[in-house]
């Protein structure tokens, strides 16, 4: 398990957990961003573009720290 600030362009990964304040939890749950996920970085960096579900979501600084992803093999 891995913060998803360390992937690069083109990874896929499953969520593992998110940690953070319950309201930012439940935020990321809304938009897909949840525990079993399955997710890829488009860009990375700050902000993180990343594609969850067919959407693309933009995810800034720290808060990609406490997203904690298992990295998927190609």
């Amino acid at each position: 398990m891995v913060p998803l600030d360390i992937l690069r362009a083109g990874e896929w990964a499953d969520v593992a957990a998110v940690s953070g304040d319950a309201a930012w939890v439940g935020r990321l749950s809304e938009l897909g961003v949840r525990q079993g996920c399955r997710l890829q970085v488009l860009q990375p960096g700050s902000p993180c573009l990343l594609q969850v579900a067919g959407c693309k979501l933009c995810v800034r600084g720290d808060d990609l720290a406490q997203i904690y992803v298992h990295p998927v093999e190609a």
